[in-house]
């Protein structure tokens, strides 16, 4: 059975298909076949019986039956057409008064004899061994209508008045049954074919894009039943697919080109170095100092971009997969306000913080806030102020330096975008672009635009509430 099993999982699907068609259509066959063949076996058998009792119930009003009961000898009437006749004594002697072959007298029809039953009727065969339908029943007297004790007559037919027609019978329903069941079969090819034919394109689709790695594939949506729905899905998938293949490879030459310029410098800086120990020419002290702090601050720029190239990978490609956990957000905000204040001290950091819980990843969460301090102290004048409110789960960071210009606020969260007027600042313009995707990994949005009297202010939403809501277990 287990072998049979695994053969059919290792068919294909039309052909799965199609068996399944062929062996319910077999079954519902086979089932109305016998069913038909039952009544009409027992309408048969039925209308024998029938036949049976009626020549009896005439055999017994014919008032010639009684010399029939001395069992004379008939001679040629054993030749009559007609149902055999025989007279059964209570001894288990058989007289036939009409057939050619004699039928032994049974129990029952011994029984119907001696009076203790009132008749029987069964199946047996002649001496002969030919099948015969046998009713045996008491014998009556024309005055009265009395039984006569001692002796029954028995009725008896071929059977094969039954057996032939019924093996008629079950010839033409297993030819109709096996057409109808081949027809089937041939219908389910057919049929599975036809649903299947979608199916095949979407496999087609799928092969050519694992073979050619072309996310341009797109399957036609006809209708809107499964195979539709399918076939959507996969171009959803495929375009999903396409853009992310588009993303990184976006990324790959922003990271490359923004890596390429402190690589750059870094090398001819130590080129000099290298060209004046090999020389023996000393580089002046001060072009040296120079040189070193060049260094230093490309090194550091460089570990500044790899980490957030870090960061913008985790947030973007894993984000939800940290820690989710309750955040006081004005505490948070409260720390990273500290460390500004640290970054610019010639700067005032005016901070309002009313109490604020949300569900985030706290380290995440943190360096975006930092990344979006960081941008405010960048760009405020010396002595300015960074005014920083947070209330009812609304944080805005105001600056007072030069703004944004209107045209390029639709860019400020881009990976590596950074305005012109910025590009000699610090800076790899992957801390916007951090944050973007921070907040909204925690289902908050955040937003960037031109202060009323001048200066740029950040707004940033998160859901939650200001009592600590309980922990995620």
């Amino acid at each position: 059975m287990n072998g049979v099993l695994r053969r059919v999982r290792g068919m294909a699907l039309r052909s799965r298909l199609a068996l399944l068609v062929a062996v319910a259509v077999a079954a519902a066959v086979a089932a109305v076949a016998v069913t038909c063949w039952f009544i009409t076996r027992g309408q048969l058998y039925g209308q024998m019986d029938n036949e049976l009792r009626s020549q009896v119930g005439q055999l017994n009003q014919n008032r010639q039956a009684i010399p029939l009961l001395n069992c004379p000898d008939t001679g040629g009437q054993r030749a009559i057409p007609g149902p055999t006749i025989q007279v059964i004594n209570s001894d288990g002697t058989v007289c036939t008064v009409r057939g050619d072959t004699p039928i032994s007298a049974r129990a029952s029809d011994l029984a119907v004899a001696d009076g203790s039953s009132d008749r029987a009727l069964h199946t047996t065969d002649d001496d002969k061994g030919k099948a015969m339908r046998v009713l045996t029943v008491p014998v009556t007297s024309s005055p009265g209508n009395q039984q006569v004790q001692g002796i029954a007559v028995s009725i008896a037919k071929p059977l094969d008045e039954v057996t032939k027609p019924l093996t008629t019978l079950a010839w033409v329903l297993l030819l109709v049954g096996g057409i109808g069941v081949l027809g089937a079969t041939a219908a389910g090819l057919w049929i599975a074919r036809a649903g299947l034919r979608p199916v095949d394109k979407l496999t087609d689709a799928v092969e050519h894009v694992a073979r050619t790695e072309d996310l341009t594939v797109r399957i036609p949506v006809d209708g809107d039943d499964e195979i539709a729905r399918l076939s959507a899905s996969f171009n959803s998938m495929t375009a999903s697919l396409a853009s992310s293949r588009e993303l990184q490879q976006q990324l790959i030459a922003d990271a490359g080109h923004e890596l390429r310029t402190p690589l750059t410098s870094m090398r001819t800086n130590v080129e000099l170095l290298t060209r004046s120990e090999a020389t023996g020419r000393a580089i002046p002290p001060d072009d040296r100092k120079a040189l070193m702090a060049s260094l230093k601050a490309q090194m550091t720029e460089l570990a500044a971009l790899i980490g957030d190239l870090q960061e913008l990978s985790r947030t973007g490609l894993s984000a939800g997969e940290g820690p989710v956990k309750v955040v006081s957000l004005h505490e948070t905000v409260r720390s990273a306000v500290e460390r500004a204040r640290l970054r610019g001290p010639e700067l005032t950091i005016d901070a309002e913080l009313a109490p604020w819980y949300v569900r985030a990843e706290p380290a995440a969460l943190e360096r975006a806030i930092v990344n979006l301090l960081d941008n405010a102290v960048k760009f405020s004048p010396e002595k300015g102020t960074v005014e920083v409110r947070l209330m009812r789960g609304t944080l805005t960071v105001r600056d007072h330096g030069p703004g944004i210009p209107a045209e390029e606020l639709p860019y400020v969260f881009d990976r590596f975008w950074r305005s012109p007027t910025a590009r000699a600042l610090p800076g790899s313009g992957l801390g916007l672009s951090i944050v973007a995707r921070t907040v909204e990994a925690s289902g908050g949005e955040v937003a960037l635009a031109a202060a009323d009297d001048g200066g740029t202010v950040a707004t940033v939403r998160l859901p939650g509430a200001p009592t600590p809501p309980p922990e995620i277990p």
